[in-house]
């Protein structure tokens, strides 16, 4: 560690609070709609913050203690991760909204915290940091499901500068947060934007000029005179480059299924290529990443980089680059997920089947001239979206190098007009 700033203390994060552990919800009381949403490890950012798995969130409609029902401002930390590298162990939420969720035992809750010696927000951010994040995973017990227990997150060793050094700290990296979640939020406008084109000139035929063209039968009812239908393969076509794991992927990113987003094309989580193992293939840039283990849970993305993922996605590429718009909305839409899960083999974990059955899909394809007139539209909605991942990550970094700067005193704040949050 560098050599810390004089006026800062090296303790243990037990000095200054206490972890609650959640409680042990019955199965039978589980639910898929409900009033409160029962939060498991699942739902935490591998850099901290609550994402919802929209239509896949998981209710509670039993009984239960009323403390276990979560306040706005509670503070919680995963205990327990089901992966080996134990990404999201210790990742912490700040919980936003009042009775909404449910503390699960899988979760622990900050309480007692003497806000008197420590800042709640430069707690938080020390959670994301690697200082305390290493400390969990290297204390954590369990082979291939990794846990953490009060005990062992109070012994982990912090350096914490004065209070009000504190505040300051919080709100400096608070605001590449907030430059995060508004280039998300952005992106998700982007996204309704070019899938409301889609459906209005695709799906409902409200397209410009619509007026004036006649409807003709087609196999699958009535569509617009001069468009076509043509099977998924003839649009796009299934990429098959397989690889093996070793040194010659390390300029390459690591994508796999988990990554994935649901329903959002913005890639916003990426694996290091040494945890790229087995059953290995290649894609490139602009290519469409399709999850097809369990598609229910619609994971489709564009690439924005070139990379490596696992057999468990489809790697899809327009067989007409000025389609590319084109078929990677064709892909996003809710109806071509359904059409893969409908073709999908294996009852516990269901995969998609390409060959004589997605890739028979029909598509309603549009005229030349239309669908160049949508890339016009929305191909630079999806060079945004591309580009958003590159400022998030560069953003997310500047953070993470930023937290053990600040704390070090090695970048001074005590000059800094910074606005600390009351």
């Amino acid at each position: 560690m560098k050599e810390i700033a004089k006026d800062c203390k090296q303790n243990k994060l037990g000095d200054y609070f206490r972890i609650k552990h959640g409680w042990a919800f019955k199965g039978e009381f589980f639910a898929e709609s409900g009033q409160y949403i029962l939060l498991t490890p699942g739902n935490f950012k591998q850099d901290g913050g609550i994402k919802l798995k929209e239509t896949k969130e998981k209710y509670y409609l039993g009984d239960y203690p009323p403390e276990y029902l979560l306040k706005k401002g509670d503070f919680l930390v995963v205990m327990t991760d089901l992966t080996q590298n134990a990404p999201i162990l210790g990742s912490p939420a700040i919980i936003t909204k009042h009775h909404t969720f449910l503390h699960n035992q899988r979760l622990g809750k900050i309480v007692q915290l003497k806000e008197n010696e420590i800042d709640k927000m430069f707690l938080y951010h020390l959670f994301n940091s690697e200082m305390v994040r290493s400390q969990i995973k290297a204390s954590a017990t369990g082979a291939t499901v990794k846990h953490t227990a009060p005990e062992r997150i109070y012994n982990v060793e912090v350096v914490i500068p004065p209070l009000r050094r504190q505040n300051k700290i919080a709100s400096i990296l608070s605001a590449y947060d907030d430059l995060i979640e508004n280039n998300l939020r952005r992106i998700k406008i982007l996204e309704e934007m070019a899938k409301t084109i889609y459906d209005e000139w695709f799906v409902k035929f409200h397209f410009p000029g619509h007026e004036k063209v006649r409807m003709v039968e087609s196999e699958l009812g009535l569509i617009p005179e001069g468009w076509s239908l043509n099977r998924l393969d003839q649009i796009v076509s299934l990429q098959n480059q397989g690889t093996s794991a070793g040194k010659h992927l390390q300029k390459l990113i690591y994508l796999p299924i988990d990554c994935l987003p649901r329903r959002s094309l913005l890639v916003q989580e990426i694996k290091p290529w040494t945890e790229a193992q087995s059953s290995l293939q290649l894609f490139s840039k602009g290519d469409i990443i399709f999850g097809a283990m369990r598609p229910y849970f619609h994971k489709v993305v564009v690439a924005p980089f070139d990379g490596v993922t696992r057999r468990t996605c489809f790697v899809l590429r327009s067989i007409k680059p000025e389609y590319h718009a084109f078929c990677a909305l064709t892909m996003f839409q809710d109806s071509t997920v359904a059409f893969a899960n409908s073709h999908s083999q294996g009852a516990t974990i269901p995969y998609a089947v390409w060959s004589n059955a997605f890739d028979g899909m029909m598509v309603i394809t549009p005229t030349r001239a239309l669908i160049l007139r949508f890339q016009d539209i929305v191909e630079p909605m999806l060079a945004e979206i591309f580009n958003t991942f590159f400022r998030n990550m560069v953003l997310r970094q500047t953070r993470d190098l930023l937290l053990p700067r600040l704390i070090s005193g090695e970048i001074d704040v005590e000059n800094l007009d910074v606005k600390i949050e009351e």
